[in-house]
């Protein structure tokens, strides 16, 4: 190896000094131009006082007159043009401004490379972001759309709110994504980062530490959970140190994952068995027409939502006193002082200091004690007609994905002994999953065959069925699978107009863009389960006591929502105010929210849903009309 001499120690220092980038290199530009200044100044100050002592007015006199003369020279090449003197003068003069240009050039050509660098290096998203109490999102899929809408729409009335996204995706394509699907989002900032949201290091550009909530998308890949597993356990990493922990919220695609997740995420993480909800609602709302709109309502931030109220006024009063005490607001529980939630508690239950009332209303501004009291009660309106007992019910589901067999279950425990499920499906997994399947109060029966045939639709004999449950299948594209759907409904909808007779459908799609093409089906309700379980973890990242909520609510044991026929609680015909059905509904030990109008139950948006009406308003109910409350069965 040649001996290391001074010229490669300070060629190897010049290297390393130079390969820190534009500072550098400005540095050294500003370094040759204080040299050319200096070295030219004091050329021309010598040549001033030796060669040609006697100089004319208008040059240079002294030392620093002639570094101020260099410094013109080396900054603006036009005064070079201006120059007299002795020949020695003018040279120097004209050396010091080609240096200069020289200078200027390369100073140029720097800038232009290190802007241009910068505005790179801030294309890739990779920036540290200093916001305070900010949602942070990981992971990108349609559903983001959604949540910032929602989230748009929770923060409209604060000053400032923040989304940072991190995704594995360019910076400016996620930007001019957001901007074309979500052009309005009030005050609302969204800041987008590229960078890998499994790895601590990467989360870390979000600033998770300072984060209000983090949520964390579902990706479209074969092993969903695995990812969220690993995207947990980053965030714990991230966030070690941090003295106030915030809401960690996702979705776990199979319950056989769900409690690897949990121990990844923590005690602040709130996790969503997607399968297991989805088939919840599916089975809920086949059974109770109208009532994905009613979840729809609850789960978004546009119309009513779920909020907590804490009402010293109502201390020692009972559950029933709190019922009629909100003209604006629907009381469905007590958020007890110990934490426990009750949904439709006992009426006689009495209201404790330290507990919160938990209302539907239209913002945490409207749950307000009426000023004029409770609305007056039409007692002769009200009726006593007791619920119908259980029958056997006959359900048909047409398709087959993973939420099917959990379908199956859920409705395994709602549907009296003696009940039949009939599916008629063509999936590869179908026949595996139904003959592994348990169930006590159903007879399971399945056909291998394309559900969207109008020859099997009609061998099946449809009209003798009470439930026809229509699944999106996920063995294809989900655009096809849609497609596959809105050919089954509109084959039910031929046949419904031909028999004459009305069928209860209940559809999953997707896609909730597809759901206007699937209205002019006419089919009861459709379920579009990715965005009511994005709407779910929204609610829950800035509600976190709202997950064991929607829990008690989905869940068959205890409450849910049901709607009933009107007619067994007021007279139709008879007009009264909301105030009446809501004491008809306490009578019952139920807590009412709403009620559905039959006549616009095809109108969409609402489909004659009417959530958290006023208590004092008139309203004359009609057959087929129903009530929706909250109800053990």
């Amino acid at each position: 190896m040649p001996a290391i001499t001074f010229r490669r120690r300070i060629r190897y220092w010049f290297d390393r000094t130079m390969s820190r980038g534009t500072p550098a290199l400005v540095g050294w530009l500003a370094v040759a131009s204080l040299a050319v200044v200096v070295i030219g100044g004091v050329l021309a100050w010598l040549v001033e006082l030796l060669v040609h002592p006697g100089s004319s007015e208008g040059e240079p006199h002294g030392l620093l007159a002639s570094l101020w003369q260099a410094v013109l020279h080396a900054m603006d090449p036009g005064t070079v043009a201006g120059d007299t003197g002795h020949w020695w003068y003018i040279a120097i003069a004209f050396l010091i401004t080609i240096g200069g240009i020289m200078i200027v050039t390369a100073f140029i050509g720097v800038l232009t490379t290190g802007l241009d660098a910068k505005l790179t290096d801030l294309r890739k998203g990779r920036s540290e972001v200093l916001e305070q109490g900010h949602t942070v999102v990981l992971g990108w899929s349609d559903q983001v759309f959604t949540v910032l809408s929602e989230l748009a729409e929770a923060n409209e009335n604060q000053r400032k709110s923040c989304v940072a996204i991190l995704a594995d995706r360019d910076k400016v394509e996620m930007e001019d994504e957001i901007r074309a699907k979500v052009p309005d989002v009030g005050r609302m900032r969204i800041v987008c980062r590229t960078g890998d949201p499994v790895d601590p290091d990467d989360i870390m550009i979000v600033n998770p530490a300072e984060a209000k909530s983090v949520i964390i998308l579902p990706l479209a890949e074969s092993n969903p959970d695995a990812n969220l597993v690993r995207t947990l356990l980053a965030i714990n990493r991230a966030r070690e140190g941090t003295a106030q922990p915030c809401p960690i919220v996702g979705c776990v695609s199979e319950t056989k994952n769900l409690a690897a997740a949990r121990l990844a995420g923590g005690p602040n993480a709130y996790l969503i068995d997607a399968n297991d909800i989805a088939a919840r609602l599916i089975v809920q709302t086949c059974r109770q027409s109208g009532l994905s709109v009613v979840y729809t309502d609850l789960l978004d931030f546009g119309g009513d939502e779920v909020y907590l109220k804490e009402e010293p006024a109502l201390v020692g009063h009972t559950y029933a006193d709190a019922l009629h005490a909100y003209r604006t607001s629907s009381i469905i529980g007590i958020l007890g002082a110990d934490g426990r939630n009750v949904v439709n508690p006992d009426s006689r239950t009495p209201i404790r200091p330290g507990d919160r009332l938990i209302a539907i209303s239209e913002d945490d501004d409207t749950v307000v004690l009426s000023p004029t009291g409770p609305a007056p009660v039409h007692g002769p309106a009200i009726t006593a007609i007791p619920n119908s007992p259980p029958i056997k019910e006959r359900t048909l589901i047409l398709g087959w994905n993973a939420r099917a067999e959990g379908v199956l279950r859920q409705l395994d425990q709602y549907v009296s002994p003696g009940s039949e499920a009939h599916v008629v499906a063509s999936h590869p997994d179908a026949g595996p999953c139904m003959r592994k399947l348990t169930v006590t109060n159903m007879l399971l029966d399945l056909k291998s065959e394309d559900s969207s045939d109008r020859a099997v639709l009609e061998q099946l004999r449809v009209q003798d069925f009470d439930h026809i449950i229509v699944l999106c299948g996920d063995d294809v594209d989900p655009q096809l699978a849609d497609s596959r759907t809105l050919a089954t409904l509109l084959q039910l909808r031929d046949m419904e107009q031909q028999l004459g007779d009305r069928f209860s459908i209940v559809s999953e799609m997707a896609d909730d863009r597809n759901r206007a093409l699937a209205q002019v089906t006419q089919a009861d309700d459709f379920i579009v389960s990715d965005k009511l379980l994005t709407l779910m973890m929204t609610q829950v990242s800035e509600n976190p006591h709202l997950a064991q909520l929607f829990n008690d609510l989905f869940d068959a044991d205890g409450c849910e929502i049901y709607l009933k026929p009107a007619g067994r609680y007021v007279r139709p015909g008879v007009p009264i105010n909301y105030q009446t059905v809501v004491e008809a509904a306490r009578a019952k030990g139920e807590s009412a929210i709403g009620y559905r109008v039959a006549t616009q139950s095809h109108q969409p948006p609402t489909f004659g849903i009417v959530l958290n009406p006023d208590k004092a308003a008139p309203l004359t109910i009609r057959p087929g009309d129903s009530v929706i409350v909250l109800a053990e069965d």
